[in-house]
Formats: C-alpha cells, structure tokens, sequence
C-alpha cells in the first residue's frame, strides 16, 4: 500500500509539475494579470493549497482503489486521459490563452474525475468521497474559466 501512495503521489504532483511548467509564466504573466476575473477568484495561494490537498486524497483513493480493480486496462487508461488532460490545461490557458478549448479540457477533466468518482462507487464507497474535494475544485475553475471567455 505505502510503496502505490508514494508512486501515484510522485505521479501526481509530476503531473502538476509539468502542466505548471509549459504553463509559462502562468498566473504571473502580463496577459492573466491584465484580463478580467471572476469576483470569486480565489488569491493565488489558495491554488497551490487547494492542489495539494487534491493530489493527496486522490493519491490516497487510488491507492486503495487499484488493488479491488478487476480491469485494470480501463483503470489506466482512464488515468493516463486524467493526465493528459490535467497538464493540457495549464498551457492551453496561460500559455497559449485558448480561453474556450481550455473550459472544454478543465470540463473533460470534470467527466473524467465524476466518472472515477460513481463508476468505481461499489468497489470504494466512502473512499470516493475523497474525490469530492477535486470534483468540487474543479467545478469552481471551469467557472472561472467560463467566466474568463465570457468576459475577455
């Protein structure tokens, strides 16, 4: 158990590592400084927070889920979709500033952790509930980021 936590952990927060990377300057460039938010975006230190707790419970659920996982194949593939879309997103938005094909990806990223979250109910049952933090998250940033195209 504590060698799959420390594995899905060092995965994880690569994943976040390098989508932070191709992200460029990110929330520090000239370009997300100068468009206009939404109201409710939180200060920048709630991000890092917010990511951190998210990367560790859904480390913690997929520690314990991948054991009682019968297909295997639809596991990983469904992480390695998580993935990609998780670092997609960071350049799409700050990098390259594609206001609407970034909500479609954070949406897609939405699906994706829903579906880890009910598909996999009767095998983890309250440990889905560790997914919540992330579900929610990730509905506030696709507000964020509606808002951001609706407004920019």
């Amino acid at each position: 158990m504590i060698y799959r936590l420390i594995i899905l952990l060092i995965l994880n927060f690569a994943a976040l590592g390098l989508g932070s990377f191709l992200a460029g300057k990110g929330p520090r460039s000239e370009w997300y400084e100068g468009i206009n938010k939404a109201p409710w975006t939180p200060p920048g230190w709630v991000f890092g927070a917010s990511w951190t707790v998210i990367m560790i419970c859904f480390s913690i659920y997929l520690a314990y889920l991948w054991p009682s996982v019968e297909n295997r194949n639809l596991l990983i593939g469904a992480l390695i979709v998580h993935y990609a879309l998780n670092i997609v997103w960071n350049p799409t938005f700050f990098y390259y500033h594609q206001i609407l094909a970034a909500l479609l990806v954070i949406i897609a990223l939405t699906v994706v952790v829903g579906f880890f979250m009910f598909y996999y109910w009767p095998e983890m049952r309250s440990f889905s509930l560790l997914l919540a933090p992330y579900f929610i998250w990730l509905l506030i940033a696709s507000s964020l980021n509606a808002y951001t195209l609706i407004k920019n």
